[in-house]
């Protein structure tokens, strides 16, 4: 291995794709998936976040609020790839077998289960907004108690948002996503550690991972509630008063500064792990991840180790990142 690795460790994230991985270093994204013939089909890309080719905008908030966005609209993408490539193998088995014998397919393999995880995520989003603050504002009369009305507010965002994630595990294909989620934390960790990234040696660990974005998810509204709580007390001293039409017009614009100082402390709770105080902030992420992540089997793990292999690209090829083909030998 060569001296420059062992010091350091390229920071790397990603997210979990229909049948594959997307995994996303300061380089390049790359996305590894299984198509229905057994194959691992590969998609790799040039990438350079904004803050790091303007250093002005690597500012604290601003660069969580930029890199939010630009994740968001990768992970739709990479999302919708997959999503082709899924249907692509679909129209294959649909024209090998009868459509009533529907044990011969593999896969997510209809059109609706790839559309339940899009609306999913559109209809999770929007309940975690406005339905709250119309919740709070209907039931309760505590408009003009900023704090007392956001943190009801965000107890209903969180119950909705485990409602949610916890009802959408039942699905066969979530499943098969959560599997992937797993399989992507438990690859990253073994990076981390600077292990041979065999299924073997990735297996041992843990799916949860402190950098998750469901981690972020949780994070986001817990600095939702003390963000909002502030903000609603500037406009009751200055306007006088505040209803529902007045912290939705409010709320929603600062929804990416919100996101900018959640970047900011979950890149502090990384870098301060081993604090018990700092602990004890993360476990409801992990624990939400009990959900959202589910033991990948070896294959999965496979295709997470391509993924990851193509965004770190050739310059950080060494001994603990094995050769694609003897990845493909194991499968």
């Amino acid at each position: 291995m060569n001296k420059e690795y062992q010091e350091t460790i390229m920071p790397v994230g990603g997210q979990a794709v229909i049948e594959g991985v997307m995994m996303r270093s300061p380089k390049r994204i790359a996305t590894a998936i299984r198509r229905a013939n057994g194959e691992i089909e590969l998609k790799t890309e040039e990438f350079q976040s904004l803050i790091q080719r303007y250093k002005y905008l690597n500012l604290p908030i601003l660069r969580g609020a930029i890199t939010l966005i630009e994740v968001m609209v990768l992970g739709i993408k990479t999302l919708q790839w997959s999503a082709d490539k899924a249907m692509a193998d679909v129209k294959v088995e649909e024209r090998k077998f009868n459509s009533h014998d529907k044990k011969k397919k593999v896969g997510m393999s209809t059109a609706s289960a790839i559309m339940t995880v899009i609306i999913a995520l559109t209809v999770g989003i929007s309940l975690f907004f406005i339905l709250p603050l119309y919740l709070t504002t209907e039931i309760f009369s505590i408009e003009k108690d900023a704090l007392l009305f956001n943190l009801i507010t965000g107890i209903i965002r969180i119950i909705f948002f485990l409602l949610y994630v916890w009802g959408i595990s039942f699905l066969k294909d979530v499943k098969r996503l959560f599997e992937y989620h797993g399989a992507e934390h438990k690859t990253i960790f073994a990076f981390e550690d600077k292990i041979f990234l065999s299924p073997e040696n990735i297996q041992k660990y843990t799916t949860f991972h402190p950098r998750c974005g469901t981690s972020f998810l949780v994070i986001v509204m817990l600095s939702a509630l003390i963000f909002f709580a502030l903000l609603d007390t500037l406009i009751i001293n200055w306007y006088g008063d505040i209803n529902f039409f007045i912290r939705l017009i409010t709320h929603i614009p600062f929804i990416p500064v919100v996101g900018g100082i959640s970047y900011e402390a979950l890149k502090a709770s990384a870098k301060y792990s081993n604090s018990k105080i700092v602990r004890a902030l993360i476990a409801p992420g992990l624990g939400v991840q009990r959900i959202t992540t589910n033991p990948p089997d070896d294959q999965q793990i496979e295709v997470a180790v391509h993924a990851l292999k193509a965004a770190l690209g050739e310059e950080y090829k060494n001994e603990l990142i094995p050769d694609l083909a003897s990845i493909e030998a194991t499968g």
